[in-house]
């Protein structure tokens, strides 16, 4: 009997920040969930840094993370990070995808939270196999294109069945995130289930570009100036000149 990637081995991962800005906020915790099949029991990592800096008053109205919390009981942020993208690397050794709700949030934000403690991108860290990332925000859309209404975690949890108990819980929130994936695969067979975790990687990058140039296109003519990043699942670094970083860590400056 054929063996699908959604009945397989799969992580999750997830993080509670400081803010919404890839660029400058910091991780306050995060989770790394482990589950061999369906139904089976999953291994949960978890961490908790003090970031640094003052937690916001509506971050903590999210998640429910204070500074006093952190300082008693989170970690350097510079030790989590590399923690973190250490337990990731061990996942893409292992071949084993990842779960990550709109990964370029949390990968991003995680590459720049390594960027500026070890002067290293998260690519690095994760060293050449790299991860395979499935992203239940872009193969809902991609399988149920039209459907309208949000797509939250919490939204996409109640349309497909999945129980989220104590969102904006970083565990939490990558459990739910783990039996999302399978139930979309489960759903949609026909659509996602003939193509490997591999090859749904490299699809969900063409397919979230596709989605985010809808939703440029939507906000042009709306009149909005938001620009959408078509970058998936990482958002490219860039200096302070506003040019993409190589991969050498270096300012792409033309010729």
């Amino acid at each position: 009997m054929q063996q699908h990637w959604y009945t397989g081995p799969l992580a999750s991962f997830d993080t509670e920040t400081t803010g919404v800005d890839v660029e400058s906020d910091r991780i306050v915790s995060a989770a790394l969930v482990v589950q061999p099949a369906p139904g089976a029991p999953a291994r949960t990592a978890t961490w908790l840094a003090d970031p640094g800096v003052p937690i916001p008053e509506g971050a903590r109205a999210v998640h429910g993370i204070t500074d006093e919390r952190v300082r008693a009981f989170g970690r350097p942020a510079r030790t989590v990070v590399a923690e973190i993208a250490r337990a990731l690397a061990e996942q893409a050794r292992a071949g084993r995808p990842v779960v990550v709700m709109n990964a370029p949030y949390d990968l991003t934000l995680l590459d720049r939270e390594l960027r500026r403690h070890w002067s290293v991108p998260l690519a690095d860290g994760l060293g050449p196999d790299g991860l395979v990332v499935l992203d239940p925000r872009v193969l809902d859309k991609h399988v149920d294109r039209y459907r309208k209404g949000r797509r939250t975690l919490t939204d996409l949890c109640a349309h497909y069945g999945v129980e989220l108990a104590g969102a904006h819980d970083a565990a939490a929130d990558a459990t739910a995130a783990l039996e999302l994936v399978r139930a979309i695969g489960r759903r949609y067979p026909a659509a996602l289930g003939g193509l490997s975790a591999a090859e749904l990687h490299l699809r969900q990058a063409v397919w979230h570009a596709a989605q985010a140039r809808g939703l440029q296109n939507w906000f042009d003519r709306s009149g909005t100036p938001e620009r959408v990043d078509l970058s998936w699942p990482l958002r490219p670094a860039r200096c302070g000149c506003g040019r993409r970083l190589s991969p050498q860590h270096s300012c792409e400056v033309a010729a």
